[in-house]
């Protein structure tokens, strides 16, 4: 592939660039040189910089247009040609300007005899804060490689306006090319908790120094190999242990061949580098186009693209690093992680000891790495529009994982409230930790379960940290997750068998693999389906796939010889396929007895109900269940038919709704007539005011995220349950949408801590 014409002409470029920045001269004198020198090498009448300064697109440099004209000109957002280009983020190349239906006149600007016009966005990141334009005189479109050309001098200028290298110029303080005002966004409680730090970019920008390289031939020798480098590794994955991917992984993985082989990809990263730009300069350009253009983006399908090349762009930027030796980035101690969407795998990767919080654009409340945040204990607030666009390296934050804000750059005042309310947050850890080895017994002598809801064996050796009694559900999928590969059963023994040891004498309930719907596993074939909390899932999967689930059963009892095991499965329906699971169990032990291995000390068998329908089979259940555990997350979300990771619908809803309320006590009831323990589990469970409902309505045996056993054992502490109980069922036979309001005034009486 030969290098475009003026390739020379755009290292010229980019030399004399450097040569104006690093010079002693006025920063609008350095502009004027620069813009002078643009029209001179591309051969331009006019060359001029618009920035953005607060609505307007000022402009602040130019040659060709009349000098007065400097400051003066301003154009509203979207008006005009450079409106426009600044709204779509690319270039606008057109050879009868004055014709054009968008088309401005400004005759202070004196640009009547001109009729060709090129525009380039200044962007970097995703933000668009000002246009370069260069004009003829004679009607004509301007060449690819001047194309090219000019968007190299626009990011190089982005990146000397972000880094203040013009120092003194009057006005570009207004120019949000780095934001430096504070600002706020409003998310969703991912995982709670309060940090005060400073943004660490999940994919920082390269820094100013490296945008302009020495050695165009050296450059593009790295990024040949960088590229190879993640086309092999993609190829690798395809072409790998045909079982380890299939269905819908396949075809995503295939499309990520394609786009890696798309020579239009390669010419322009490589358009970049011969135009002078060092190889990760010219992966963050296109990475920045890419997101201007996701943003720019209305059709899913097309977002879902753009999110695609740019994830492309992510990996080779990883590859230049790794290339050059480079350690992974140093993390200061107070680090708040900025990123789009973060895999679970990242997180661990970055570990909890610098690390205090997490702030995501995208993400959800169900998504993996929540799971992982939540047993690190690490803050997280995710769907945060914008987020990447309004928040640079090294950025002071403040993370709220109580309301859902990100208090971005924040003033000294409103830190040193955040402050405050940190120390009271670690009186209260002080509080709960002395009360961990108090038995949670209420005033009038009723005794309280308070279990453990874990993810990661990580979760599990925190368990006397807080004080829980045991583990009341282990998620075993998140191992499966986590692995390219189906865990081998040396593994997965191995895994529960370091969960039986972290808990001690402490019993631990092992929930089998609830799969499907959010949690899709790239070795597992997966198909579409246009409801998936309502199709393919959990025990259905384990049901249809004996295999797969008498795998992990094995491994269970491998891992629990001579140990209590007590297993449970997800969503089930109907009896029928509790006793098709339970047989399963039953073939494994008998399996393990025929070939003389050790085996559990006891076993028990328990059922997940978060279905409506097995609710009114729990009579059925006697004798065949040891155990019943209410999952309030999908039991709540099927109650009310709103699906619980839809922000729009999840808040509608209340748990403490007397219809809900009746629900669970005849739950209760019928689990107590057919001499089965209930309990509560889901993140209900660990809060105060639902666990006093629970607990009123003759629940005995509560299970939640680690962060609530403190709180609901000096609840617990602090009870009187028979007058609670009358309270609730009193106020459930009342009609109202919810007695959240009430009991939360019969709390403040009774002075109950919430």
């Amino acid at each position: 592939m030969t290098a475009p014409a003026n390739v020379g002409g755009s290292r010229m470029l980019l030399r004399k660039l450097r040569e104006i920045m690093e010079d002693g001269d006025s920063a609008q004198e350095r502009l004027n040189r620069l813009v002078a020198m643009v029209a001179s090498v591309m051969v331009a009448d006019v060359c001029s910089i618009y920035l953005t300064r607060g609505n307007h697109n000022e402009l602040f440099a130019t040659q060709g247009l009349m000098p007065e004209a400097v400051h003066r000109t301003r154009l509203k957002q979207g008006e005009g040609l450079v409106g426009l280009v600044a709204e779509n983020a690319r270039p606008l190349n057109i050879a009868d300007a004055p014709h054009h239906e968008r088309f401005s006149y400004r005759p202070e600007t004196g640009e009547d005899p001109y009729q060709s016009f090129l525009g380039v966005p200044i962007l970097r990141s995703e933000r668009v804060f000002g246009v370069l334009v260069v004009q003829n005189s004679v009607q004509r479109i301007y060449g690819d490689d001047e194309v090219e050309a000019l968007q190299t001098i626009a990011m190089v200028l982005a990146e000397m306006v972000a880094a203040n290298a013009f120092g003194d110029l009057s006005g570009l303080a207004d120019v949000e090319a780095r934001p430096s005002r504070p600002d706020a966004l409003n998310g969703r409680v991912f995982s709670e908790g309060l940090a005060i730090g400073v943004a660490v970019l999940h994919e920082p920008h390269a820094p100013l120094g490296r945008v302009i390289a020495d050695d165009p031939v050296r450059e593009e020798a790295r990024l040949n190999a960088a590229l190879k480098q993640v086309r092999d590794a993609i190829a690798e994955m395809l072409e790998g242990d045909p079982g380890r991917i299939s269905g819908v992984s396949r075809e995503v993985l295939e499309t990520f061949l394609m786009l890696a082989s798309d020579p239009s990809w390669e010419v322009k990263l490589k358009n970049g580098v011969r135009a002078g730009l060092s190889a990760d300069a010219a992966v963050e350009r296109v990475r920045g186009e890419h997101r201007a253009k996701i943003n720019a983006a209305r059709d899913p399908y097309l977002r879902e693209r753009m999110h695609d090349l740019e994830d492309l762009d992510n990996r080779l930027l990883r590859a230049l690093a790794g290339e050059d030796g480079a350690a992974a980035q140093s993390m200061p101690e107070n680090a708040i992680l900025i990123a789009r969407e973060l895999g679970p795998a990242e997180l661990l990767d970055y570990g909890a000891d610098r690390l205090k919080g997490v702030a995501l654009e995208e993400g959800g409340n169900t998504a993996h790495a929540v799971i992982v945040a939540r047993a690190m204990g690490i803050p997280m607030v995710g769907l945060l529009p914008g987020l990447l666009s309004r928040v640079e390296d090294g950025d002071p934050l403040v993370l709220d994982g109580e309301s859902g804000a990100v208090l971005l750059r924040p003033e000294p005042a409103v830190v040193s409230t955040y402050e405050e309310r940190l120390q009271l947050r670690s009186a209260r850890a002080a509080e709960f930790a002395r009360l961990k080895d108090t038995p949670a017994v209420s005033r009038d002598g009723v005794a309280m379960s308070l279990l453990l809801n874990a993810g990661l064996a990580l979760d599990v050796h925190h368990i006397g940290e807080v004080g829980a009694e045991g583990v009341g559900l282990f998620r075993t999928e998140f191992q499966f997750m986590v692995s390219e590969t189906l865990p081998r059963l040396d593994s997965q023994t191995q895994l529960y068998r370091d969960v039986f040891e972290a808990a001690g004498d402490r019993p631990v309930t092992f929930r089998t693999l609830d799969l499907g719907g959010d949690k899709v596993l790239p070795y597992v074939k997966a198909e579409k389906e246009e409801n998936p909390a309502l199709g393919w899932r959990a025990v259905r999967i384990g049901l249809d796939r004996p295999a797969l689930l008498r795998y992990q059963l094995r491994a269970l009892i491998n891992a629990a010889e001579g140990r209590r095991l007590r297993v449970m499965f997800p969503l089930v329906t109907t009896v029928a396929e509790f006793d098709a699971a339970r047989a399963l169990v039953d073939r494994e032990l008998e399996w393990h007895a025929r070939f003389g291995r050790g085996g559990p000390a006891s076993v028990e068998v328990g059922v997940m109900l978060e279905a409506p329908a097995l609710a009114w089979s729990i009579s059925a259940l006697a004798g065949k269940a040891d155990f019943l555990s209410i999952g309030t997350n999908d039991l709540m979300q099927y109650f009310f038919a709103a699906d619980r990771g839809n922000a729009r619908v999840s808040d509608r809803y209340d748990v403490l709704s007397p219809p809900a309320l009746r629900f669970l006590q005849r739950i209760s009831e019928d689990a107590d007539a057919a001499g089965i323990p209930a309990s509560i589990c889901g993140e209900a469970a660990g809060r105060p005011l639902e666990a006093l409902a629970f607990t009123a309505l003759g629940f005995r045996r509560l299970s939640m995220p680690a962060s609530g056993i403190g709180p609901v054992k000096r609840l617990v502490l602090s009870l009187d349950v028979g007058v609670a109980s009358e309270t609730v069922k009193a106020l459930m036979r009342e009609d109202r949408s919810s007695i959240r309001t009430e009991l939360t005034e019969f709390a403040k009486k009774e002075r109950i801590p919430l």
